[in-house]
């Protein structure tokens, strides 16, 4: 069995980062007829919501050079564009709440 672009892009961020939490989501439908995806086949845009301590003390732009890099096959292979949510567990707690 093949895996799809969303399992290994998951495989390969889960291998490069040992992340807390993963989420990929193919949103590809969403861009159909748009660059990457004009005939509407699928598997080339997606939304990443990564949650790693790998990220602690990086700024935004090193953390998406990081993924993009991680992925660079995926990307020379069809993938066209993500959507990134990349945060350090502390980053991903939830804030404030009752009495905060």
């Amino acid at each position: 069995m093949t895996a799809t672009r969303a399992e290994r892009i998951r495989a390969t961020l889960e291998r490069q980062f040992a992340p807390v939490a993963v989420q990929v989501v193919d949103e590809s439908g969403r861009h159909v007829g748009h660059a990457g995806n004009p005939d509407g086949r699928g598997e080339t845009h997606y939304a990443v919501t990564l949650v790693s301590s790998a990220f602690a003390g990086m700024g935004r732009l090193a953390r998406s050079r990081a993924v993009h890099a991680a992925l660079a096959e995926e990307f020379a292979t069809g993938l066209h564009a993500l959507s990134l949510r990349l945060l350090s567990p502390e980053e991903a707690q939830p804030r404030g709440g009752p009495g905060a």
